[in-house]
Order: structure tokens, then sequence, then C-alpha cells
């Protein structure tokens, strides 16, 4: 699958469900496939069903168990096509376009597409940092002012009882690496600061704007800052990194996905983070295959999706 490096040659490729299910299979399990239910690797081919019998527990499972294309009526052929435009196109992908595009309704594109999000969430428990590591920390806030919402029921909806119009999101760059995003309740010390200890070493040089919920940080880390009122560059000191990336989520967020939910943001900044971290790969075919290593051992169902189910979702970014 190496030579794969455009759409037209994804499109080709997997037009074949053998294919798709031998890709799939081969990141999946690079020795051979195991039963989801027992972890047997002793089964045989059923191929009129395109799927697996062990010979331990006798169940048949297929490919797409235990992985985020579980239980879908879609075929891989969709699936891994969705995954190629989401995982490339700069300014993320809409489900409408998806819907058109590979002939499903724009429900069910809806729906895929934040199965692949949830899929390329980074749950990282390490720390950035290192030596000489430089990390720039800052907050941006999207959304739209809610006196432009003509509905009332629907401002305080999105809005809710007391809350501003727009949403805080925090982002920590390590320069010429990686960077982390999350979506916070508000922008006070607590909320930041308890962000950042999370994410990188003590010690390290942080470089912030003059916002007064990150004082004290001095404490742990070389905290420098750019007051944006004065400059916004004082040599090594400017969060000119995170401004680009935060330009680039607004203009996939206002351009392609037009207006997002509160509820459903954390997922759209984690996709954009995902592409930002990996926008060094060569070609798109490699860009593809790691997000292909993402797809097993996580579901999302719809009612969670939904919050049918009311469970509370937090960024694992």
């Amino acid at each position: 699958m190496n030579y794969i490096q455009t759409l037209q040659q994804a499109i080709q490729h997997f037009s074949s469900p053998d294919v798709c299910i031998k890709t799939v299979a081969d990141m999946r399990w690079p020795n051979g496939p195991e039963c989801p239910a027992c972890g047997h690797d002793e089964h045989y081919w059923l191929a009129s069903q395109r799927r697996w019998k062990c010979r331990d527990c006798k169940r048949q499972f297929s490919v797409k168990v235990g992985t985020i294309f579980e239980d879908s009526p879609l075929g891989l052929d969709k699936w891994l096509i969705s995954l190629w435009m989401l995982a490339n196109c700069k300014n993320g992908v809409s489900s409408y376009e998806v819907a058109r595009d590979l002939g499903i309704t724009q429900k069910s594109a809806w729906f895929m597409l934040h199965r692949l999000r949830y899929a390329m969430q980074n749950g990282s428990l390490l720390k950035l940092g290192g030596s000489g590591a430089e990390i720039e920390v800052d907050e941006t806030f999207i959304g739209g002012l809610a006196r432009n919402m003509h509905l009332a029921k629907h401002r305080e909806r999105i809005t809710g009882p007391g809350k501003g119009s727009k949403t805080a999101v925090m982002g920590i760059l390590k320069r010429g690496g990686e960077i982390r995003t999350a979506v916070v309740e508000d922008v006070s010390r607590r909320s930041l600061q308890s962000h950042i200890r999370k994410n990188v070493k003590p010690g390290v040089a942080v470089f912030t704007d003059a916002l007064a919920s990150y004082k004290g940080l001095n404490v742990a880390f070389q905290h420098h800052v750019i007051d944006h009122a004065v400059a916004y560059v004082d040599g090594k000191i400017h969060t000119n990194g995170l401004e680009n990336f935060w330009s680039l989520l607004k203009r996939g967020l206002r351009g392609t996905y037009v207006s997002v939910e509160p509820f459903h943001l954390f997922r759209y900044v984690d996709e954009q983070s995902w592409r930002y971290n990996n926008r060094k790969l060569a070609h798109d075919g490699l860009r593809f295959r790691e997000a292909m290593r993402r797809i097993s051992g996580k579901r999302l169902t719809y009612a969670r999706l939904t919050g049918k189910n009311q469970v509370v979702q937090t960024s694992a970014s």
C-alpha cells in the first residue's frame, strides 16, 4: 500500500471489498487475525460471509469487530475513503460533501465522520518538554454571538444560563513538534494552569501572552510573557505558532463546518490537532496509515455521540 499517495489511487485501490478487509486486517493483526472474543489465533475463513470463525470459541468475527467501524452497515470502501479525506483535507471535510461523494445520507456521513474524529483523539500521558524545549501556551474563543441568534430557546441552549456565547479552547504547542488542545470551561488561572502542569514538564521554557491567568507559572517553569498591547514578537518570546494553529482551526470551522455545536466542538478541535501533528509526513498515504493505526479498541455509539445516554464527554487531547 506504500504506492498509494493520492485520493484517486485510494479510490481505485479500495474499490474491492477483499482489498479493504486485507488492509484493515494487516493493520490490526500484523501476525495474522486473532479472535476478539478469546484472543485465539487459530481460525478459518468463511469466504461467502467475508469473516473468520474461531476454532477455539467457535465465534464468528469480521474485521470491523473491535474497531471504530463496528456495527456499521456501510462498506469498508466508504469508511476508508472517508478516513482518507478527513486525514488529508487541510480545512476538514463536511458531512454534506462526504454524503454526495459516497452516495450515502448526510446523517450517516455525519455519524461516520464523528467516529473517525474519535479515533484521532490523542490520549498521551507523556509530558511535553526535553532539553532546550520551548512551549507556547495560548487560548482562544470559538462560537457566534448569542445576539445574532433569532430564536431565544436556541440561544439559551447554546449559551446556557449565565454563560457566555463562545467556548474557550486552550492550546499547548512544543515548537517544531506536537500540539495539544482542550476545550475548557473558562480561562481562569485554575483551569488553564492545571492543563499546563498536566501536559508540560517542570522547568521548561513556557511562552504566553499577558493574560492574568498565567501569573505564577514562573514557580514551576521558565515563564516568558509577551504583552500583545505592546508587541507580538520580542525575539523568541511570542505565541505565533499557536496563532497560526488558531487561524487554521477557525478557517475550517467557519468555512467547512459553518456551525458547530459546543457539545461536539472538542472533536473538531481534536481533528485539526491530529492533522497539525502529522503535517510533516511526506504524503497523504502516510497520514492515512497513521490514522488507520488508531481504529482498534475504539467505539462510539450514536446514543453516546448525541448524549442520549447522558455520558459526559470531555476532550482527550
